[in-house]
Parts: C-alpha cells; structure tokens; sequence
C-alpha cells in the first residue's frame, strides 16, 4: 500500500504537491525543492511535459524520489502516446515501485514548446482508466495475459469551477466507474463555489484533493484568469494581493485562509507552488495543519 493510499484510507487530512521533471538531466535542483517537504507532504505528482513543454518523462524522476524517500503520483497523459506505449510504460513504472497515477487527458501540443508536434490522443482519459484497470487484473486491454500484474493506486482530475458542472459531476461519475479511486482539482479560489461542488461530488465517495495555486502577485492572478481555462481568481483576492507589501506573506496567508475554508469539506489539498515550494511549510502551519 501506498504512504497516500494510506491516508486516503485512514480518513487523515491529505497533503500533495507538483514537481516538474527538468528540461534536462540534472534532477538536483527539483530533489533540493523537495527535501525540505519530506514528512510534511504525503506524495508529489511528477508533471508529464505540464503545458505541453517537453522536459524529462515523470517516470525517471519519481523513481529518484523514490531512492530519496518520498513518494511519487505518476501523472500520465494521452497526448503523446498511444496505448501500446502507454501500457509499457505503466508496466515500467510498476517495475520501478510507482504506484500512484493520475490520469488526464492532457494539454493540446499547440501551445507548448513544440509546437509543429503531432497529438496523439489515442486514448482518452475514461479508456485510459479502464486500460489501467486491465493491467491490474493482469491482462493487456487487448486480454493477452501479463506475466504479472502491477499494482496501482488510481487517481484523475476535476474542476469544481467548471462552466458545465452537470457534466462535470457525471464526467466524474464515468471515471470512477473506470477505476478512478480519488481526484485532484483545478485550483480552488472560491470556498462558497467548492461547496458547492462537493455538495454533490461528495456522494460518489472517492477522496477529493482540492487544488492550491499558490498566488505571487495581483499580475499573476489577472494572468490566470486571462489564460487558464475553468479558474477565476476573485477581485478580492486580486486587490488583496495589490494592497499587499509582502507579497509573499499575502500569498501564505491567502493558501492557508483557503485551507481552514475548505477543509471540513473534502480529503485533502493539492498544492501547485510553481516554484514556491519553500512557503508549503509555512502555509500548512498557518492552515493549522499538524503533520507530525
């Protein structure tokens, strides 16, 4: 069993974070933003070329989090590769003791780094879920059997600000009828909003792990809203960030107001510090979180 597995389980409050694999081979500045959160966050997704900006495949650099003592959530996305090279690679990972997944469909090649790329998406997420559940009962999705079977603990995504949110609900609905165990959102900014949305996805009963974009500035915010689809940042958070002098001070208090906020009503928090990984401990204090 998974450390995360184990929380989720317990009923203990959940704490995950992001790390992007290198644009490169040196894994030590990534393993240097990680240590300081050993045994204070329960698992760290590895990004799998987050925006479509290609950079080291997630899975070489959870297996080195793994040599460190902490443990990965391999994200895994259906742009770049088809099911053949997808189920090697799920092979290949549980060969390597990681274990947790989160799968998504995953960010068009256009507006990455790449951007003459061909997408692959041969699989979309909902079959990509169920080609995972095949493998677990050790046969490829074709039914050939393993020599073997992997053992995985499954998660997808969620957004609780969706324009749609009937569709989102039954979209979550479907994923968990395809093996999804447990769900990492798109940022939250909006305690009343999340409610909301728990108020009904909390009856399918898989953990909800609220997402944290971690905010550095007014500019930052307007630049979300402006170009991140399905999140929207309040003007109170946005004037709240230009009045601040310490930006960094506003932005532990705003993630830590967030969590008191939300925390009666899901699982967890997923926080994406984009490079602010160092105020994490500070947040989670504040939050009043005790992860001894």
């Amino acid at each position: 069993m998974s450390q995360l597995t184990g929380v989720l389980e317990s009923g203990k409050f959940a704490v995950t974070t992001e790390l992007n694999p290198p644009k490169g081979v040196d894994l030590g500045p990534m393993l240097r933003r990680a240590a300081p959160l050993k045994g204070l966050v329960d698992a760290f997704n590895l990004t799998d070329s987050a925006s479509s900006r290609m950079a080291m495949a997630p899975v070489a650099a959870a297996h080195a989090l793994l040599d460190e003592g902490m443990e990965p959530i391999l994200q895994l996305t259906c742009r770049d590769k088809n099911r053949i090279a997808l189920q090697a690679d799920l092979l290949g990972a549980s060969a390597l003791d990681v274990t947790n997944l989160l799968c998504m469909r995953g960010d068009n090649p256009e507006g990455g780094d790449h951007p003459e790329a061909k997408p692959v998406f041969d699989l979309e997420t909902i079959e990509l879920l169920e080609m995972i559940g095949s493998l677990r009962s050790g046969t490829d999705m074709m039914g050939n059997s393993l020599r073997g079977a992997p053992e995985f603990h499954v998660g997808a995504v969620c957004n609780p600000s969706s324009p749609n949110m009937d569709g989102e609900l039954r979209r979550m609905k479907e994923k968990i009828d395809a093996g999804a165990e447990f769900f990492q959102t798109q940022a939250v900014f909006d305690p009343a909003e999340f409610e909301t949305f728990m108020a009904s996805a909390s009856e399918f009963g898989a953990p909800v792990l609220a997402g944290l974009i971690l905010l550095k500035s007014g500019d930052m915010a307007r630049n979300l809203n402006a170009n991140l689809w399905g999140v929207t940042v309040p003007d109170s958070l946005i004037d709240e960030l230009d009045a601040a002098e310490d930006k960094s001070g506003a932005c532990i208090e705003i993630a830590a107001r967030t969590i008191r906020d939300i925390s009666t009503m899901c699982q967890g928090v997923h926080i994406m510090g984009i490079g602010w990984e160092s105020r994490i401990p500070r947040i989670l204090d504040a939050a009043g979180l005790n992860r001894d």
